[in-house]
């Protein structure tokens, strides 16, 4: 949500400063634009010759770049950006802020702004504590400001406290989100399924797949960052989720992903069906590991429950269901057909004899085939493919 974002983020004087150059480089990474606003004080911590290269735009600091009469206009700084940070924030910072106290370019910027702005406090932790720091605080609340709480942590006092300003991913996904509030997913609620199932043989085996659930994961993370409550089945995988619109329901074997998706498809708007679901498991489960005792041995399989052929079953007309096909031949028939036997309103398509395409890479080469027609994607990461699978979703949904 923060591509195409114009971003201020004001740096005052505190050690904290050396990580808004983590802040810039992940704000720009999501691909927004960033302008700098330093306080006099902040240049004692870092050179704006390091935040100019990051951003690639001139930092911002005096009132008057020379003497020849070009200024800095905060006034028309504070109509072009869509958000002001100002991380870290000093406690002096905060009381300007609060108090309206205007002697630098970044406090004036800050008054002239329309656009939504997030303080994120860096200082001890007496001084965080301290009744006045703790009233500006307030005040800066009442104006609207969103202020992102400090942890707490080892200090540069060498103390131990709270007052350490936030990580710098932590301060973009908060931006993030509150830019998804008017994402195209808002209200909406979506479930994903995502990653392998095992399938037990004994305590110590199972019948599994190469699934690293990154695909699904990716999806599930975009699709929150659009606005929508996101619930995520996720079979046995290492990965972790970060967006809090996220609701994980971690599971094993496919009839434990069979029963969370049965639970909480009736409540949602659609369904994005990822997992690489077993399609086999062991009529017998051995109680005890299976010992080698000769020289073979037989497992007798039975078909595990179709989740994708139950919900298409019983989807209603308001609801979309989307799914995958992984194949190795016969790729666009065989996913015409289960777009079919399955009632998909689309199928996502990938195919194991395209390079970078498949379980275990971070990039796919998808094709998005539904009733009426087939849209072939080039080779991307698994991050900007499930921008484009949501893209289509979005237009089912309208």
């Amino acid at each position: 949500m923060l591509k195409g974002k114009k971003i201020i983020l004001g740096i005052t004087g505190s050690i904290a400063a050396y990580k808004s150059c983590y802040i810039i480089r992940g704000l720009i990474k999501q691909g927004a634009e960033v302008q700098v606003v330093i306080t006099p004080a902040g240049k004692e911590f870092i050179t704006p010759i390091t935040l100019s290269a990051l951003t690639s735009k001139p930092v911002i600091s005096e009132f008057f770049a020379q003497r020849d009469g070009t200024w800095n206009s905060h006034v028309d700084l504070g109509l072009w950006a869509d958000a002001v940070l100002v991380a870290p924030a000093t406690a002096s910072t905060i009381g300007k802020m609060a108090q309206g106290i205007a002697d630098n370019m970044l406090i004036t910027t800050y008054l002239s702004a329309k656009a939504p702005v997030f303080v994120a406090p860096a200082m001890d932790l007496d001084m965080y504590a301290h009744p006045s720091t703790q009233r500006n605080l307030d005040i800066l609340r009442s104006y609207g400001n969103h202020i992102i709480e400090p942890g707490t942590g080892f200090l540069a006092s060498h103390l131990v406290g709270k007052g350490r300003m936030e990580e710098p991913e932590e301060i973009i996904r908060v931006l993030d989100e509150y830019f998804a509030q008017k994402g195209d997913l808002v209200g909406r609620k979506i479930m994903i399924t995502a990653g392998p199932t095992y399938e037990k043989i004994d305590p110590v085996r199972f019948i599994g797949n190469y699934s690293s659930g990154k695909m699904g994961f990716a999806l599930a993370e975009e699709c929150a960052s659009r606005g929508a409550e996101v619930i995520l089945i996720a079979g046995p995988v290492q990965l972790k989720t970060h967006h809090s619109h996220i609701r994980r329901i971690d599971v094993e074997a496919a009839a434990e992903m069979m029963t969370a998706a049965i639970e909480n498809f009736k409540d949602v708007d659609a369904a994005i069906l990822c997992a690489a679901v077993a399609d086999f498991t062991p009529i017998i489960k051995a109680e005890q590991k299976i010992k080698r005792e000769k020289d073979d041995l037989s497992l007798c399989l039975q078909p595990t429950q179709d989740i994708a052929a139950h919900l298409g079953k019983i989807k209603t007309s308001a609801q979309t269901l989307v799914g995958f096909a992984l194949e190795t031949t016969n790729e666009y028939a065989n996913a015409q057909s289960k777009l079919e036997r399955k009632n998909f309103d689309f199928i996502v398509l990938n195919s194991l004899n395209d390079c970078g395409a498949g379980f275990q890479c971070d990039t796919n080469k998808i094709s998005i085939i539904d009733k009426k027609e087939r849209v072939d994607y080039p080779l991307k990461s698994k991050i900007e493919v499930a921008s484009d699978i949501i893209d289509r979703l979005v237009q089912q949904l309208v």
